[in-house]
């Protein structure tokens, strides 16, 4: 039997969750050795396997931990790479794929509509192909227009309008796949007196962390409202829109709260609504940052990692539990202390499936995230809440930092590759690769009432 049949036929053996995390080890593997060639790299720089794995698992994972230098580590190529590997994890494998497929011709059939239900986290099979086109044409879009307008206004800031519009398209990327990479070594903060520019790079993050889902149906209700047509939104974009927007206010009226005494104290009331809003949106998904992380207190950086634990919506470019999943669990709570035996929300009945999905979903991320802080508190030298903050920015693929990521040995950089991977990937995702294709129960036994709590 030749190679290609063997692979075939392994391929066939595999469950849709195990092909989806092989094709997100093989992005992995593949950016590691683009990273490595010496054409992307300055002059008389190397770069070390293990941190070409983890600067490619942070690409890929669009999270933006870094152990190296960006700017002082890749060339001009070398900073395009990087920015289609973003793409890559932005945008979802399977859904560039689709595309690219399509634009050679090819057809798609139901095995790669499958893989693309599961990596965009959706639950049937029908439009697949046309929704992975559209996330494409109007993600790219919006990245374009993003990059055009940071690069008219970092005219000013940069001495030449090749470097401004390098910078702006850089960092219109980096927000929109809510990646948190800089090519500047400074994230944001040379830019924390500039409204306009940190308003553009929330709108891109916020666009790259609500959901493809929601970009599209408001997509289509904007065409629709044109002809005066009906226009219903799922149960979906409204759990989502609203769940994201409670977080991020409350999250920036929190971050305001917790810091009022000691970073915001000499704040006037504009540069402090944009300190904590600013900071609020960018916890939750992308990474980047206006002031050093450092300069708030214990109190608030521990509240950002709980942010980052959350991360934004389902099908979209961040990590973490999501944001649907933190408004189940907290909704359930509610409704089983009012006695009620169902969840409803907007006029509608949640189905038991994903109440108890989120809920294991929340304690499958919890116990993985308290494991690798007590790990990482042994192997590495940094202190307790900087430990937190790495598993937390890891898992929720967000990019902030505390400083200790340059510092990790070998084995901390390992469990913040499978953290960030994880991430990326999904817990249910990598929860249900375990089972393989699995089977429908053929046994049950009697049930027995056990006592809880």
């Amino acid at each position: 039997m030749s190679t290609i049949k063997k692979m075939k036929l392994k391929s066939k053996e595999l469950s849709t969750f195990q092909l989806i995390v092989v094709f997100y080890l093989s992005a992995l593997i593949i950016s590691t050795l683009l990273l490595k060639i010496p054409v992307a790299l300055r002059p008389n720089v190397e770069l070390s396997f293990i941190d070409a794995m983890f600067t490619a698992a942070s690409a890929v994972s669009v999270t933006g931990l870094s152990v190296i230098s960006i700017k002082d580590t890749f060339n001009n190529f070398g900073i395009v790479l990087l920015c289609l590997i973003l793409q890559l994890g932005g945008l979802g494998v399977m859904s560039l794929s689709t595309f690219l497929w399509v634009m050679i011709g090819k057809k798609v059939g139901l095995k790669e509509r499958q893989l693309i239900m599961i990596d965009q986290n959706q639950s049937n099979l029908a439009g697949l192909v046309q929704l992975a086109k559209r996330i494409f044409v109007i993600f790219i879009s919006i990245e374009m227009i993003g990059g055009l307008i940071l690069g008219v206004f970092f005219l000013k800031h940069y001495n030449n309008a090749y470097t401004a519009f390098k910078h702006g398209f850089f960092a219109a990327i980096s927000a929109a796949t809510n990646a948190g990479f800089d090519i500047t070594g400074e994230s944001l903060i040379p830019f924390n007196d500039d409204y306009f520019i940190q308003t553009m790079i929330m709108l891109l993050i916020i666009f790259g962390a609500i959901g493809f889902p929601v970009i599209i149906e408001v997509y289509e209700f904007l065409i629709t409202f044109n002809h005066k047509k009906k226009f219903h939104f799922t149960l979906f974009t409204k759990l989502t829109t609203s769940t994201f927007v409670i977080i991020t206010l409350l999250g920036a009226l929190c971050i305001y709260l917790l810091d009022s005494r000691h970073f915001f104290i000499d704040k006037n009331w504009t540069d402090s609504i944009f300190y904590s809003l600013f900071h609020s949106v960018t916890s939750k998904s992308a990474g980047l940052a206006t002031t050093d992380i450092n300069e708030f207190t214990e109190s608030n950086q521990l509240f950002m990692a709980f942010l980052m634990f959350i991360g934004g919506s389902p099908s979209s470019a961040s990590g973490g539990v999501r944001t649907t999943t933190f408004a189940i669990v907290i909704l359930a709570i509610i409704f089983y202390a009012r006695g009620k035996g169902s969840v409803k929300i907007f006029k509608r009945e949640l189905k038991e499936d994903d109440v108890l999905k989120s809920f294991i979903v929340i304690s499958t991320g919890a116990l993985l995230c308290l494991l690798s802080i007590l790990v990482l508190s042994i192997t590495e030298n940094g202190t307790v809440i900087e430990v937190i903050f790495e598993i937390s920015s890891a898992f929720g693929t967000n990019g902030l930092s505390l400083g200790l990521t340059p510092h990790l040995s070998t084995f901390g950089k390992i469990v913040i590759i499978l953290l960030m991977f994880i991430g990326r990937v999904g817990i249910v995702t990598c929860l249900l690769m375990l089972r393989g294709k699995g089977s429908n129960e053929r046994i049950h036994y009697p049930k027995e009432k056990v006592i809880i709590g």
